[in-house]
């Protein structure tokens, strides 16, 4: 379905106002998809997002602010995720040797389990996107999107 009839909109002021429409809308309805997958485990794509990245430092403690640089969610209040996966048991906090004003985090097992039971159902999805769109297009789109943010980072430089 085209965005046009999606949000029944007939014409755009330009192929960019379009596609900043298109983009805008596309998000919000993945972002929708994924609400919905996470929502049967009893989190949140922005908690998901922080477990993916303790995953990611292999048991290695992080500092919350290292966290936060790392979020896909800029506006996310990461301490207070942080302390919802706390208390959920999916993560853990220790002190940082090197700093003692610092918290690090790590992930918990259960948090490792909780992704494991996630990573199948989020394959899948993933997958199944596969059947509007190949694999060379989402690289497309991929390397266009990312054009578009050096773009604007390229003349915030300037």
């Amino acid at each position: 379905m085209s965005i046009e009839t999606d949000i029944k909109q007939k014409k755009f002021r330009s192929a960019f106002q379009r596609l900043a429409i298109n983009l805008t809308y596309t998000s919000n309805w993945l972002g929708y998809k994924q609400l919905e997958l996470f929502k049967e485990h009893d989190i949140t794509s922005q908690q998901y997002n922080v477990l993916r990245i303790l995953r990611g430092q292999q048991s290695n403690p992080i500092k919350v602010s290292d966290i936060a640089d790392r979020m896909l969610d800029k506006n996310s209040n990461t301490s207070r995720l942080i302390d919802k996966l706390l208390v959920k048991g999916f993560a853990k906090r220790t002190s940082c040797p090197s700093d003692r004003r610092a918290v690090d985090v790590v992930i918990t097992e259960t948090g490792l389990e909780l992704l494991s039971r996630i990573d199948p159902i989020l394959e899948e999805w993933e997958n199944g996107l596969s059947a509007s769109i190949t694999e060379e297009e989402a690289e497309l789109v991929s390397s266009l999107l990312d054009k578009m943010r050096e773009s604007d980072s390229n003349n915030k430089n300037q």
